[in-house]
């Protein structure tokens, strides 16, 4: 007898997305197993946005509309501060009851009507699953192709957590690298990530599609210092990367200024210490996966 598939619900930070919201809405209400609730955080959009998903919430009732507010919850200094993961942590907040998986998705995807289905029975079949999510294809010269990350990765556009790890998603700094060392506190915790090759999720947006590649290779550059990356295992990710993206060797440039300026780096010695220790070279052939 299979187990019974966990409850989820989704939490999608926005702004001025209103022509995705749209089409991720068409997503979430023809999933087969559908969520719980799903909470949209509006962040300041002014391309009318916000009417749309009051319009949608007002239509299903599993649909909810959050606003970002003035002081500790305005989320305008963008990705780099993490406003993200602040508006991700609102919209759990705000979840009218717990949940077994909460999900973070992003406005600029789409799904077929079995994958939540799909992720959800993952989770079942799983217990020490702790982040989970589907692989990414993007749009190729007309054609969806896989985006290959390091299988243990859960792509952030689409990424669900177990409930037992809600304390820490919430103590989670907002700065740019906390969806790596959302992985690391998992396994410190006893269990593992994983991105599932055998289920997927259209990303309408290439990554760094709004920024340009240089400043996205740079501000992963700057995610790897504050991770405490090894120096060499940056040099040998951002030339592994530059094969298919040249814009990748910005990470250098990125780590480099980060480091010269004195930026801040986890404050968690635990999860810099495991970081590091997956860097190492024995472990990096070992794994014989992407970097």
């Amino acid at each position: 007898m299979s187990s019974p598939l966990p409850s989820y619900a989704i939490v999608t930070p926005a702004r001025n997305e209103r022509e995705n919201i749209e089409r991720l809405a068409e997503s979430v209400v023809a999933q087969n197993v559908p969520p719980a609730a799903w909470i949209i955080v509006d962040d300041g959009s002014d391309d009318g946005m916000d009417e749309v998903a009051q319009r949608l919430a007002g239509e299903h009732a599993f649909i909810h509309l959050e606003r970002t507010n003035e002081g500790s919850d305005k989320l305008e200094e963008g990705r780099r501060q993490g406003r993200d993961l602040l508006a991700f942590r609102l919209g759990v907040r705000r979840l009218p009851a717990p949940v077994d998986v909460f999900v973070k998705v992003d406005a600029d995807t789409s799904f077929d009507a079995d994958y939540f289905g799909e992720l959800m029975a993952k989770f079942a079949a799983d217990p020490q699953l702790g982040i989970g999510g589907g692989t990414c294809y993007e749009l190729e010269d007309g054609v969806w192709e896989r985006v290959k990350v390091n299988a243990a990765h859960p792509r952030g556009a689409s990424r669900a957590y177990r409930w037992a790890l809600y304390d820490d998603v919430m103590d989670l700094e907002p700065t740019l690298g906390w969806d790596g060392v959302d992985e690391v506190m998992a396994e410190l915790r006893g269990f593992h990530t994983q991105g599932f090759t055998d289920i997927g999720f259209r990303h309408h947006r290439r990554v760094g599609e709004r920024e340009g590649r240089l400043r996205a290779g740079s501000a992963l550059g700057r995610q790897a210092w504050y991770m405490g990356y090894r120096p060499s295992y940056l040099m040998l990710r951002a030339a592994y990367r530059s094969r298919t993206n040249v814009a990748s060797i910005a990470m250098v440039y990125g780590y480099a200024a980060a480091a010269a300026a004195r930026d801040p780096r986890c404050p968690q010695p635990l999860v810099v210490d495991r970081v590091r220790d997956q860097q190492r070279l024995r472990e990096v052939l070992r794994s014989r996966v992407p970097v």
